[in-house]
């Protein structure tokens, strides 16, 4: 199948979704053409060429801070969510229309929010919308969440319309996947509350993330403490500085109490001064940007990720689960997932019970042990790239068919 994938970043490790569906369509015998928005940081260079270097057919288009903020200045007025026209690059739409006049491409697949606008260039051609998760719902959380008011008041500018637009935007496509069946619900709620009863819609997948099964894989168990504990994401998104905050502020206390050589360690690109701030404490340790999250996981205790709010899948569990490393977690966190509370994860949202989990988990290696392995075979038989790829791509057959299931 040949397949045309347009997405508003460069796929990489961190943007793990399309780097690893592009990477298992490609395995599977697909061609794929990527058209991507990009940053101007040399790192998106990069991760081109390696998708190039993988025999991806690749066109990015920078879109420089100034361009992204006329997007939105432009967009004010308008009922346009700033998510939808920041990533916007007119010379990107123009090669669309190009590229489909003159490539026989089976399917258009287009993803997120960001670049859903594209749709209006595509003609003729199966369209697929990979939503990734809702971003209204998103919103909806962050309004009554976050801690930071700037991120409440982003959310809160940009609430309404977002709610409008991806509802409407369901009518645009033939197919939608998204990672949860959280954020399909979410999905479908917009449709009933904004569109016309009659109005018809395409069906919506789950398509639910991976993980890299040998890249993270268990190691040895020699240099384990098990009393570090971890958190691993991205440190400029909101939800995360949320998560890192309440647990510092609500939880770390409390496991001092009873445990005061207890150690956290922050695990992530762009900590704002809030987090880094955190490290007055020597017990805690802001890393900012690694190279490389195995080495922490593997020396970690356990992995937390309390989430005060969150969308989709959380693919810092599924990374600590799969090198077998004991996971407390939030039911924000753990709300998209199949695995068993207890068995594979331990979850709890008020302080004093994550705490205690936190406290068991760092005093008993046998049961972080066998509640890692646990978390290991979980992501074996649910998290498998390939078996999204698989089911993706029969997305892929049924827009082309017009079948309104998938089997």
């Amino acid at each position: 199948m040949r397949v045309l994938y347009v997405t508003p970043y460069v796929p990489s490790p961190i943007r793990t979704r399309p780097y690893n569906l592009i990477r298992a369509l490609i395995r599977l015998g697909h061609q794929v053409t990527l058209l991507t928005a990009a940053s101007t940081a040399p790192e998106d260079r990069r991760q081109a060429d390696e998708l190039r270097d993988w025999g991806v057919q690749v066109e990015a288009f920078p879109v420089p801070a100034p361009r992204s903020l006329l997007n939105c200045l432009l967009a004010l007025p308008s009922r346009e969510p700033l998510q939808a026209v920041y990533a916007y690059h007119p010379q990107m739409k123009h090669r669309l229309e190009t590229l489909l006049q003159t490539v026989d491409f089976d399917v258009v697949h287009i993803e997120h929010l960001r670049a859903a606008r594209l749709v209006r260039a595509v003609r003729d051609r199966p369209v697929v919308y990979d939503a990734v998760d809702c971003i209204a719902f998103l919103f909806e959380q962050t309004v009554q969440n976050s801690p930071q008011p700037r991120a409440r008041w982003m959310a809160r500018l940009d609430l309404a319309r977002t709610r409008w637009y991806e509802a409407h935007l369901l009518t645009q496509f033939d197919r939608v996947v998204i990672t949860s069946r959280r954020d399909k619900e979410a999905l479908e709620a917009l449709a009933r509350r904004y569109l016309p009863p009659r109005e018809g819609l395409p069906p919506i997948t789950v398509v639910t993330n991976g993980v890299d099964l040998e890249y993270f894989r268990p190691g040895e168990e020699d240099g384990r403490d098990y009393r570090t504990v971890v958190f691993t994401g991205k440190m400029s998104y909101h939800a995360n500085v949320a998560s890192v905050l309440y647990f510092a502020a609500e939880v770390l206390p409390r496991i001092w109490a009873r445990d005061p050589a207890v150690r956290f360690q922050i695990v992530g690109k762009d900590p704002p001064e809030a987090v880094r701030r955190l490290a007055a404490d020597e017990r805690i340790e802001v890393t900012g940007y690694v190279e490389d999250l195995r080495p922490y996981l593997a020396r970690a205790g356990v992995v937390v990720c309390p989430a005060r709010y969150a969308v989709g899948i959380q693919n810092k569990v599924l990374e600590a689960m799969a090198m077998a490393r004991p996971v407390v977690c939030t039911d924000a966190a753990f709300a998209g997932l199949q695995a068993e509370a207890g068995r594979d994860a331990l979850v709890a949202d008020d302080p004093e019970t994550f705490a205690a989990h936190v406290l068991r988990l760092c005093t008993a290696p046998d049961l972080a042990r066998r509640l890692g392995w646990a978390g290991r075979r979980y992501v074996e038989t649910h998290h498998n790239w390939e078996d999204s790829a698989r089911r993706l791509v029969a997305v892929y057959e049924a827009a082309q068919a017009g079948v309104k299931e998938v089997v």
